[in-house]
Protein backbone atom coordinates (compact mmCIF):
# COMPACT_ATOMS: atom_id res chain seq x y z
CA UNK A 1 0.00 0.00 0.00
CA UNK A 2 3.27 2.03 -0.03
CA UNK A 3 1.97 4.05 -3.00
CA UNK A 4 -1.74 4.75 -1.67
CA UNK A 5 -0.40 6.11 1.25
CA UNK A 6 2.56 8.32 0.31
CA UNK A 7 3.04 11.18 -1.64
CA UNK A 8 3.98 11.86 -4.68
CA UNK A 9 1.49 8.86 -6.07
CA UNK A 10 -0.72 8.97 -3.53
CA UNK A 11 -2.54 12.41 -4.66
CA UNK A 12 -2.92 10.77 -8.02
CA UNK A 13 -4.31 7.25 -6.56
CA UNK A 14 -6.90 9.07 -4.23
CA UNK A 15 -8.13 10.62 -7.66
CA UNK A 16 -8.53 6.88 -8.95
CA UNK A 17 -9.27 4.94 -5.74
CA UNK A 18 -11.43 4.87 -2.57
CA UNK A 19 -9.62 3.00 0.09
CA UNK A 20 -11.56 2.12 3.10
CA UNK A 21 -9.48 -0.60 5.46
CA UNK A 22 -10.76 -3.86 7.32
CA UNK A 23 -9.43 -6.95 8.19
CA UNK A 24 -8.74 -9.63 5.43
CA UNK A 25 -11.76 -11.86 6.13
CA UNK A 26 -13.69 -8.75 6.07
CA UNK A 27 -12.47 -7.06 3.04
CA UNK A 28 -13.06 -11.00 1.35
CA UNK A 29 -16.81 -10.54 2.64
CA UNK A 30 -17.99 -6.66 1.06
CA UNK A 31 -15.56 -7.70 -2.05
CA UNK A 32 -18.33 -10.74 -2.65
CA UNK A 33 -21.29 -8.84 -1.39
CA UNK A 34 -20.58 -6.27 -3.64
CA UNK A 35 -19.55 -3.52 -1.13
CA UNK A 36 -16.43 -2.90 -2.22
CA UNK A 37 -14.88 -3.76 -5.99
CA UNK A 38 -10.87 -4.63 -4.94
CA UNK A 39 -10.30 -6.09 -1.92
CA UNK A 40 -6.93 -7.78 -0.32
CA UNK A 41 -8.43 -11.23 0.71
CA UNK A 42 -7.75 -14.30 2.20
CA UNK A 43 -6.99 -16.85 -0.58
CA UNK A 44 -9.27 -19.40 1.12
CA UNK A 45 -11.93 -16.95 0.25
CA UNK A 46 -11.39 -17.19 -3.44
CA UNK A 47 -15.30 -17.37 -5.55
CA UNK A 48 -15.88 -17.87 -8.64
CA UNK A 49 -16.88 -14.08 -8.93
CA UNK A 50 -13.75 -12.81 -8.14
CA UNK A 51 -10.45 -12.05 -10.50
CA UNK A 52 -6.65 -11.72 -9.67
CA UNK A 53 -4.86 -9.20 -9.94
CA UNK A 54 -1.57 -11.18 -11.52
CA UNK A 55 1.67 -10.42 -9.77
CA UNK A 56 1.17 -9.31 -6.23
CA UNK A 57 0.71 -11.36 -3.02
CA UNK A 58 1.60 -12.10 1.04
CA UNK A 59 3.40 -15.42 1.13
CA UNK A 60 6.21 -17.00 2.49
CA UNK A 61 9.33 -18.67 0.77
CA UNK A 62 10.49 -20.60 4.21
CA UNK A 63 9.90 -18.78 7.72
CA UNK A 64 7.14 -16.66 8.24
CA UNK A 65 7.30 -15.64 12.05
CA UNK A 66 3.82 -14.01 12.48
CA UNK A 67 1.98 -17.51 11.75
CA UNK A 68 2.95 -19.82 14.58
CA UNK A 69 1.67 -23.36 16.14
CA UNK A 70 2.34 -23.18 20.23
CA UNK A 71 2.52 -26.46 21.36
CA UNK A 72 3.04 -27.54 25.15
CA UNK A 73 3.89 -30.92 27.28
CA UNK A 74 2.35 -31.54 30.25
CA UNK A 75 5.65 -32.20 32.15
CA UNK A 76 6.60 -28.72 31.26
CA UNK A 77 9.14 -29.83 28.29
CA UNK A 78 9.26 -28.90 25.11
CA UNK A 79 7.31 -31.46 22.44
CA UNK A 80 9.12 -33.13 19.66
CA UNK A 81 6.59 -32.98 17.50
CA UNK A 82 2.74 -31.56 17.48
CA UNK A 83 1.57 -35.07 16.86
CA UNK A 84 0.43 -35.70 20.50
CA UNK A 85 -1.76 -32.54 20.39
CA UNK A 86 -5.45 -33.00 20.84
CA UNK A 87 -7.12 -30.43 21.51
CA UNK A 88 -5.61 -26.92 19.47
CA UNK A 89 -7.13 -23.39 20.13
CA UNK A 90 -7.49 -21.29 17.28
CA UNK A 91 -6.83 -17.52 16.56
CA UNK A 92 -9.23 -17.01 13.89
CA UNK A 93 -7.82 -13.64 12.88
CA UNK A 94 -7.18 -15.81 9.55
CA UNK A 95 -9.71 -18.23 7.81
CA UNK A 96 -6.97 -19.37 5.66
CA UNK A 97 -4.27 -20.21 7.83
CA UNK A 98 -6.68 -21.82 10.25
CA UNK A 99 -7.32 -24.29 6.79
CA UNK A 100 -3.46 -24.37 6.68
CA UNK A 101 -3.09 -25.48 9.75
CA UNK A 102 -5.88 -28.26 9.92
CA UNK A 103 -3.92 -29.91 6.49
CA UNK A 104 -1.03 -30.18 8.75
CA UNK A 105 -2.41 -32.17 11.51
CA UNK A 106 -4.32 -34.19 8.94
CA UNK A 107 -2.08 -34.91 6.17
CA UNK A 108 1.54 -34.47 7.50
CA UNK A 109 0.89 -34.93 11.46
CA UNK A 110 -1.40 -37.56 10.72
CA UNK A 111 -3.33 -36.36 13.81
CA UNK A 112 -6.92 -35.50 14.14
CA UNK A 113 -7.12 -33.14 16.90
CA UNK A 114 -10.14 -31.22 18.57
CA UNK A 115 -10.55 -27.02 16.97
CA UNK A 116 -11.57 -24.56 19.15
CA UNK A 117 -11.78 -20.92 18.18
CA UNK A 118 -10.28 -18.60 21.20
CA UNK A 119 -9.00 -15.20 21.34
CA UNK A 120 -5.64 -14.98 20.98
CA UNK A 121 -4.03 -15.25 24.66
CA UNK A 122 -1.38 -17.69 24.59
CA UNK A 123 -1.66 -18.39 28.81
CA UNK A 124 -5.05 -18.14 28.06
CA UNK A 125 -5.05 -20.63 25.00
CA UNK A 126 -3.07 -22.67 26.53
CA UNK A 127 -4.45 -23.54 29.83
CA UNK A 128 -7.50 -25.26 27.73
CA UNK A 129 -5.31 -26.49 25.39
CA UNK A 130 -2.67 -28.62 24.23
CA UNK A 131 -1.56 -26.29 21.83
CA UNK A 132 -2.58 -22.44 20.46
CA UNK A 133 -2.58 -20.69 17.16
CA UNK A 134 -1.56 -17.12 16.62
CA UNK A 135 -1.77 -14.81 13.76
CA UNK A 136 -0.18 -11.55 13.17
CA UNK A 137 1.01 -9.50 15.87
CA UNK A 138 -0.03 -11.92 19.05
CA UNK A 139 2.16 -14.25 17.14
CA UNK A 140 5.03 -11.40 16.75
CA UNK A 141 4.78 -10.55 19.95
CA UNK A 142 4.51 -14.15 21.48
CA UNK A 143 8.13 -14.76 19.48
CA UNK A 144 9.48 -12.21 20.94
CA UNK A 145 8.32 -12.74 24.40
CA UNK A 146 9.60 -16.70 24.59
CA UNK A 147 12.53 -16.59 26.64
CA UNK A 148 10.73 -14.00 29.37
CA UNK A 149 7.92 -16.42 29.03
CA UNK A 150 10.88 -19.42 29.78
CA UNK A 151 11.89 -17.63 32.63
CA UNK A 152 8.81 -16.66 34.09
CA UNK A 153 7.01 -20.11 34.08
CA UNK A 154 9.86 -22.91 33.89
CA UNK A 155 8.03 -24.27 30.90
CA UNK A 156 9.44 -25.01 27.66
CA UNK A 157 7.34 -25.24 24.82
CA UNK A 158 7.41 -26.02 21.23
CA UNK A 159 7.12 -23.18 18.62
CA UNK A 160 6.43 -24.16 14.92
CA UNK A 161 6.65 -21.61 12.31
CA UNK A 162 3.67 -23.06 10.27
CA UNK A 163 5.15 -20.95 6.59
CA UNK A 164 8.39 -22.76 7.59
CA UNK A 165 6.36 -26.22 8.34
CA UNK A 166 4.35 -26.10 4.99
CA UNK A 167 7.82 -25.59 2.91
CA UNK A 168 9.42 -28.15 4.59
CA UNK A 169 6.33 -30.54 3.96
CA UNK A 170 5.74 -29.78 0.34
CA UNK A 171 8.84 -27.56 -1.16
CA UNK A 172 5.96 -24.82 -1.81
CA UNK A 173 5.64 -21.71 -1.27
CA UNK A 174 2.71 -20.53 1.75
CA UNK A 175 0.70 -18.47 0.31
CA UNK A 176 -1.83 -15.96 2.54
CA UNK A 177 -3.26 -13.45 0.60
CA UNK A 178 -4.08 -11.89 -2.80
CA UNK A 179 -5.58 -8.62 -4.77
CA UNK A 180 -8.74 -9.95 -5.85
CA UNK A 181 -11.21 -7.28 -8.31
CA UNK A 182 -15.12 -7.89 -9.61
CA UNK A 183 -14.08 -7.50 -12.92
CA UNK A 184 -17.41 -6.36 -14.02
CA UNK A 185 -16.90 -2.96 -12.01
CA UNK A 186 -13.21 -2.46 -14.09
CA UNK A 187 -15.60 -1.95 -17.55
CA UNK A 188 -17.81 0.68 -15.65
CA UNK A 189 -15.17 2.66 -13.77
CA UNK A 190 -13.00 4.97 -16.63
CA UNK A 191 -10.01 2.61 -15.69
CA UNK A 192 -8.41 0.12 -18.03
CA UNK A 193 -7.51 -3.60 -16.81
CA UNK A 194 -3.89 -2.75 -17.30
CA UNK A 195 -3.88 0.67 -15.47
CA UNK A 196 -5.28 -1.24 -12.07
CA UNK A 197 -2.68 -4.08 -12.63
CA UNK A 198 0.16 -1.32 -12.70
CA UNK A 199 -0.95 0.75 -10.26
CA UNK A 200 -0.86 -1.88 -7.49
CA UNK A 201 2.10 -3.91 -8.88
CA UNK A 202 3.70 -0.43 -8.46
CA UNK A 203 2.91 0.30 -5.03
CA UNK A 204 4.35 -3.09 -4.39
CA UNK A 205 7.85 -2.26 -6.08
CA UNK A 206 7.63 1.26 -4.10
CA UNK A 207 7.07 -0.65 -0.89
CA UNK A 208 10.25 -3.13 -1.66
CA UNK A 209 12.16 0.41 -2.40
CA UNK A 210 11.20 2.16 1.20
CA UNK A 211 11.40 -1.27 3.48
CA UNK A 212 13.40 1.05 5.94
CA UNK A 213 10.98 3.98 6.10
CA UNK A 214 8.19 1.48 6.41
CA UNK A 215 9.91 -0.50 9.48
CA UNK A 216 10.45 2.90 11.68
CA UNK A 217 6.80 3.47 10.70
CA UNK A 218 5.47 0.41 12.34
CA UNK A 219 8.12 0.78 15.22
CA UNK A 220 6.24 3.37 16.23
CA UNK A 221 2.95 1.72 16.51
CA UNK A 222 3.49 -1.86 17.86
CA UNK A 223 5.82 -2.98 20.69
CA UNK A 224 8.41 -5.03 18.27
CA UNK A 225 11.97 -3.84 17.51
CA UNK A 226 12.69 -1.92 14.60
CA UNK A 227 15.30 -4.53 13.84
CA UNK A 228 12.49 -7.48 14.23
CA UNK A 229 10.30 -5.55 11.70
CA UNK A 230 12.76 -5.02 8.83
CA UNK A 231 13.37 -8.72 8.89
CA UNK A 232 9.78 -9.40 8.62
CA UNK A 233 9.39 -6.91 5.92
CA UNK A 234 12.54 -7.95 3.83
CA UNK A 235 12.91 -11.67 4.47
CA UNK A 236 10.09 -13.44 6.09
CA UNK A 237 7.39 -11.89 3.55
CA UNK A 238 7.29 -12.58 0.02
CA UNK A 239 5.11 -10.28 -2.23
CA UNK A 240 5.42 -11.57 -5.51
CA UNK A 241 2.78 -13.92 -6.85
CA UNK A 242 4.77 -15.81 -8.98
CA UNK A 243 5.03 -19.32 -10.21
CA UNK A 244 5.91 -20.84 -6.95
CA UNK A 245 3.16 -19.06 -5.11
CA UNK A 246 1.03 -20.53 -7.66
CA UNK A 247 2.31 -23.83 -7.01
CA UNK A 248 1.48 -23.74 -3.54
CA UNK A 249 -1.83 -22.52 -3.64
CA UNK A 250 -2.53 -25.86 -5.86
CA UNK A 251 -1.53 -28.00 -3.29
CA UNK A 252 -3.45 -25.99 -0.62
CA UNK A 253 -6.64 -26.27 -2.17
CA UNK A 254 -6.40 -29.86 -2.98
CA UNK A 255 -5.03 -30.45 0.27
CA UNK A 256 -7.52 -28.48 1.89
CA UNK A 257 -10.56 -30.20 -0.30
CA UNK A 258 -9.37 -33.86 0.39
CA UNK A 259 -9.55 -32.90 4.61
CA UNK A 260 -12.74 -31.18 4.24
CA UNK A 261 -11.01 -28.06 5.41
CA UNK A 262 -12.23 -26.01 2.53
CA UNK A 263 -15.30 -25.87 0.37
CA UNK A 264 -14.54 -26.59 -3.60
CA UNK A 265 -12.72 -23.45 -4.88
CA UNK A 266 -12.25 -22.59 -8.16
CA UNK A 267 -9.94 -22.16 -10.40
CA UNK A 268 -7.87 -19.28 -10.21
CA UNK A 269 -8.94 -16.83 -12.93
CA UNK A 270 -6.34 -13.31 -13.60
CA UNK A 271 -7.44 -9.95 -14.29
CA UNK A 272 -6.18 -9.26 -18.05
CA UNK A 273 -5.05 -6.38 -19.48
CA UNK A 274 -6.74 -5.10 -22.08
CA UNK A 275 -5.74 -6.39 -25.89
Amino acid sequence: MWSFEHEPSRSELAARYSIQEDTPAECAARLNAGQADIGLIPVAAHTSSLAVIPGCAIASRDHVRSLILVVRHPDGAAPEDPGGVRRVALDTASRTTVAYTRILFSRFWRTQPEFFPHPPDLDAMLAQADAALLIGDPALLALEDREARERRTGERLLYLDLAHEWHAFTGTVWVSAFWAVRPEVIAGSGLTAARVIDDFQRSRDEGLAHIDALAGEWAARIPIPRATIHTYLSQNIWYHLDDACLAGLELFYRYGIECGALPAIPALRFLAPDP
